[in-house]
């Protein structure tokens, strides 16, 4: 199929930020794309030859978006599936699959996924809400500490908290959840695997996580990962079989701890561009979102080898501020050799909020470990009026 500079048309489900940025490779190859977002302020909303605003859980909505597209993908995972699946039965290429999507898409059906097909991970029990949970409590199924996390529509932080008493239960909301041992681990660690519909497959490097305290945020993302040799192989090894488990087309971020003894128990999942890859748009020879239609066009994947270290900021509102977003110090940052902001396009800040992210990238790992230090202490994320 001619994909470039013809009436070939590929759908997007979602217009986030991760939509917008794999915009900008569809936009360098000419590729005719339409994007669906329940936000008429989506970031997506200008890069696309045609928006589309929508429900993503509206099975009509999703189901007519497909009907005008020849190829479907996704930016986030949270969509209609009844819908994709009846796309899918009716020959139009879904990536990744329904089904694939079916196993990720709740969190307790993923847990269970890896202990089936022995993929290492902590320790889950599944519960279908608050009542439950206590009653596992009082039948001493399971004790304090432990992480609580909702099985769907966790984002950005959200529906992740760490219990350690039963007042951590209070605010906590009546859906189906699981609860996962609370791993001591040196490091949380992510690797990114690229796999085309003919079966190519390739890993980025293993990059470090520096999370948020309070917001369980990614703050920096570090790549290369500060480990060994051996550790970062069997990060990548783990990350392959993850992929051959899950069957997926297109990408699949692996998200893990590092234990104290230098194992690796794999967190979670997402199959689609990640937080943890932005990076690769500087630091890489061919980044992610490039990867990504790479692979669901079936084309040649690029090489995903760094061409010098990176790290990336999140840009997230500061607390305290909500309304019409103001980057202060954005000047100051843009001075500083090798560091490049990418502003999502939202214009509305609350705190917290994913607003961008800035990308370092210098020869001198060390040096960009300082760098970003400094653009996290100087850039703020707020808003006209506090």
């Amino acid at each position: 199929m001619n994909y470039f500079s013809s009436d070939f048309k590929l759908g997007i489900l979602g217009g986030g930020q991760l939509g917008k940025m794999l915009l900008a490779e569809t936009r360098k190859l000419d590729i005719q794309t339409l994007v669906l977002d329940p936000s008429e302020e989506a970031p997506s909303r200008f890069g696309c030859n045609a928006f589309y605003k929508g429900s993503l859980m509206d099975y009509d909505t999703v189901y007519q978006f497909g009907k005008m597209v020849n190829i479907l993908t996704i930016e986030i995972e949270n969509v209609n599936l009844d819908a994709l699946e009846k796309l899918e039965e009716e020959g139009l290429p879904v990536f990744p699959s329904p089904k694939t999507l079916r196993l990720i898409q709740n969190k307790g059906k993923q847990k269970d996924y890896y202990v089936t097909n022995g993929i290492p991970t902590s320790n889950h029990l599944r519960f279908v809400g608050l009542d439950d949970l206590r009653e596992g409590l009082s039948k001493d199924a399971l004790d304090f500490p432990f992480v609580w996390k909702s099985a769907q529509f966790g984002y950005d932080g959200n529906g992740v908290k760490i219990c350690r008493s039963a007042l951590d239960l209070v605010k906590l909301p009546d859906v189906e959840c699981i609860t996962e041992d609370l791993v001591p681990f040196k490091n949380e660690l992510a690797v990114i695997v690229s796999r085309s519909t003919n079966g190519e497959i390739k890993t980025y490097p293993v990059v470090e996580m520096e999370f948020h305290p309070e917001a369980n945020q990614v703050e920096y993302v570090i790549c290369p990962a500060r480990i060994s040799n051996e550790v970062a192989i069997k990060a990548q090894e783990i990350a392959l079989k993850v992929s051959e488990a899950f069957n997926h087309v297109g990408l699949l971020a692996v998200e893990m701890f590092q234990t104290e003894a230098d194992e690796i128990l794999v967190n979670e999942v997402a199959p689609r561009p990640h937080n943890s890859g932005h990076y690769s748009i500087e630091g890489s020879y061919t980044s992610q979102f490039e990867n990504h239609i790479r692979a669901i066009l079936g084309l040649p994947l690029g090489n995903t080898s760094s061409k010098v270290a990176g790290i990336m900021v999140n840009l997230v509102g500061e607390e305290g501020f909500t309304g019409q977003v103001v980057y202060e110090n954005i000047e100051k940052i843009l001075a500083i050799d090798g560091v490049t902001p990418h502003i999502y396009g939202k214009r509305e800040t609350r705190p917290f909020r994913k607003m961008g992210h800035v990308t370092i990238v210098n020869p001198n790992m060390e040096e960009a470990r300082k760098v970003a230090e400094v653009v996290k202490n100087t850039i703020r994320v707020i808003s006209v009026n506090p």
